[in-house]
């Protein structure tokens, strides 16, 4: 306990310094009890408010987590639908690039008849018909054919024509 002292070894003149005295110690060690009581009442509300506020925080930060966990398995669904994506039309290039290559083989095959139909007719005659085509067909079956019949049905036609295919020709095979 505390005590009060007023003045060392001073004697009491009367009972009402006795009793001011023993009033202030009372009054003294009653407002220390209170401010003692008032700080535990302000600590324990900032601990409340401490712990308050760090379980806001907690669930702020579950709800987060949540969030993010939640984007990422968007993310990874996104992801697997894509690559599904890709394999499909990767599958389906793969079948355009088949069907190409059968359009351009059967385009070929058309175009080797056609050579040869042309070889087996007159040089005079297959001129004259080359000559009405669009250049690049008529290149197109040039080169298909023996180089030897080509060359005397590219002799047979009007020199304009003649020397316009000869320069495809030649800018083709380079």
């Amino acid at each position: 306990m505390i005590e009060l002292t007023l003045l060392p070894n001073d004697k009491f003149t009367d009972n009402i310094d006795r009793r001011m005295y023993k009033m202030t110690k009372i009054v003294v060690m009653v407002s220390f009890i209170l401010f003692c009581f008032n700080l535990a009442v302000f600590n324990a509300d900032a601990s409340k408010d401490v712990v308050s506020l760090i379980e806001q925080q907690r669930i702020e930060l579950e709800k987060k987590d949540e969030a993010i966990k939640q984007e990422m398995a968007r993310l990874k669904t996104l992801r697997d639908e894509i690559n599904q994506d890709i394999e499909k039309y990767t599958i389906l290039l793969k079948q355009i690039d088949k069907s190409l290559e059968k359009a351009k083989e059967t385009g070929n095959k058309r175009l080797k008849h056609v050579a040869k139909a042309y070889e087996a007719m007159q040089p005079e005659d297959a001129a004259m018909r080359l000559s009405g085509l669009d250049r690049k067909t008529a290149v197109q079956i040039l080169l298909k054919m023996n180089s030897k019949k080509a060359g005397m049905i590219i002799g047979n036609m009007e020199a304009k024509k003649a020397t316009t295919l000869t320069m495809d020709i030649a800018k083709l095979k380079k």
